[in-house]
């Protein structure tokens, strides 16, 4: 199952060739990025549910953390909402690292 986000960053389900040409602009599927103390931490739409286990609703975005204390830190959840309150939560904890 594919999924892309509407103007309104509303998941959409998708066709494999929605997909693909969504995932042609990176700025699309960028929630927030941000670089602090040597660490740049990225969330990102996924367009593909990691909810491996197909109890819940889809898991289609991602937060991690690249270089510094807590590289490869990495959390995930469901919604647009979520996700820049995921990353808003994972900047503080690279500052207080």
């Amino acid at each position: 199952m594919y999924y892309i986000l509407d103007n309104d960053k509303k998941i959409v389900k998708a066709t494999d060739k929605e997909y693909t040409e969504f995932f042609k602009n990176p700025d699309a599927r960028r929630v927030a990025l941000d670089e602090i103390n040597g660490s740049r931490i990225s969330t990102v739409f996924l367009g593909l549910d990691h909810r491996f286990d197909e109890k819940g609703p889809p898991i289609l975005f991602e937060t991690m953390v690249f270089g510094g204390p807590l590289d490869q830190e990495q959390e995930r959840c469901c919604t647009w909402d979520d996700a820049e309150m995921m990353h808003t939560m994972m900047v503080e904890r690279v500052r207080n690292a």
